[in-house]
């Protein structure tokens, strides 16, 4: 097992916090660069932060889905390491085996603590077992029940989770790398020279991403997806006119972006989607269906989620061959524009309002209020 991970900066506030969590790299995923991009953020404010992750565990490969591996066990190395950091506040970002036991550590030992809702776990688990989503829901009661607040990215799903009964939520949106998702920039020459319109899809490749209503559609044009998963080599064998490019990041993951002329996100089961806001920043309009997510970030009209965007940067439909359509007529300035909006500090200081209020001391320093969500 490797050493803990641990991070502190001198002069660092009294605020102690553990991040406990099941998703993290080289996981390649929306939850783990949330979790990065906030790790970073506090400790460079300072923060003391203690990450309890699978690296730290003996972990076995998740049925089905061989890329994610789960602790074994964890119950008594994570209440060691709780022990040993002694946090003021743990946060825990997911419902498996490390989220259990942190949670089981909190309530033994009265430490407060919060959640979040990153996955739609109930839908996911439904799609993989056949068996009804409506099952799993109790189990995600009882997880967070006991939290001081529950974490969400969208007013939708705080309205979703209180019909639910899971209403004791507070608003953690996303954030995007400003420096590195831009307008303007190299592209990526592999997709240049494919024909347009080039439409693209970026993220995990398996079966909840609801990909095969993208490769479906009846639409003109380059498919082209980025990224790897448990679905990858089936589609790549049933869809072979369709350009699947494996993994990028950064720089070259920008790149890509630009060099699209409609990003495509044809997922119901996110609750955000952060490559949707990436994609905006660098100019790219979205098409998508009208659920979660979109509906938060792109509006039902395509003018932003209060229908107030003075031209529109992207279409949901439920059909997506025409949300694609439409999209390819918007506006990239304007998707430039609402994209760069989206900022892991503005999404850190609503993360440390709702630990302080948890805490219930005002701990967290000056971010004490309740930070608004970017349109």
């Amino acid at each position: 097992m490797n050493a803990p991970v641990r991070f502190t900066s001198f002069a660092a506030p009294a605020l102690r916090i553990a991040i406990a969590t099941d998703a993290w790299a080289p996981q390649v995923n929306g939850v783990v660069r949330t979790l990065a991009a906030t790790v970073s953020e506090l400790t460079s404010r300072g923060y003391a932060v203690e990450l309890i992750t699978p690296e730290r565990f003996l972990t076995v490969p998740m049925p089905s889905y061989r890329s994610i591996r789960l602790a074994i066990a964890p119950q008594f190395s994570a209440r060691r390491m709780l022990n040993g950091f002694a946090p003021d506040i743990v946060h825990i970002a997911t419902e498996g085996p490390i989220g259990w036991s942190a949670r089981a550590w909190c309530i033994a030992r009265g430490v407060p603590f919060t959640t979040a809702f990153h996955t739609r776990f109930p839908d996911y688990a439904a799609l993989r077992t056949g068996i009804s989503a409506e099952r799993f829901w109790p189990i995600m009661r009882r997880f967070h029940r006991p939290a001081r607040a529950v974490m969400v990215a969208t007013a939708s799903l705080e309205t979703e989770l209180a019909e639910r009964g899971i209403a004791h939520t507070r608003r953690w949106s996303r954030g995007i790398d400003q420096a590195q998702f831009v307008p303007v920039g190299e592209t990526l020459p592999e997709i240049d020279a494919l024909p347009r319109p080039i439409l693209l899809n970026v993220g995990r490749v398996a079966l909840e991403k609801g990909l095969e209503a993208f490769l479906d559609a009846d639409v003109p044009g380059s498919k082209v997806v980025i990224g790897e998963g448990p679905a990858l080599d089936d589609l790549r064998v049933r869809y072979p006119g369709v350009h699947f490019l494996g993994p990028r990041s950064g720089a070259a993951l920008a790149a890509a972006y630009r060099s699209a002329d409609c990003f495509v996100f044809p997922s119901r089961t996110d609750t955000f989607g952060l490559v949707i806001i990436e994609a905006l920043a660098c100019g790219v309009p979205v098409a998508a269906l009208p659920v979660a997510g979109p509906l938060d970030i792109v509006g039902p009209q395509g003018r932003g989620p209060d229908g107030t965007l003075p031209a529109t940067v992207g279409a949901l439909d439920d059909d997506l061959g025409r949300a694609i359509a439409t999209a390819l007529r918007c506006d990239r300035q304007a998707a430039a524009v609402i994209g760069a909006r989206y900022s892991w500090a503005r999404a850190t200081d609503q993360f440390l309002a709702a630990l302080g209020d948890a805490v219930g001391d005002g701990a967290a320093g000056a971010v004490s209020q309740k930070v608004a969500e970017p349109a």
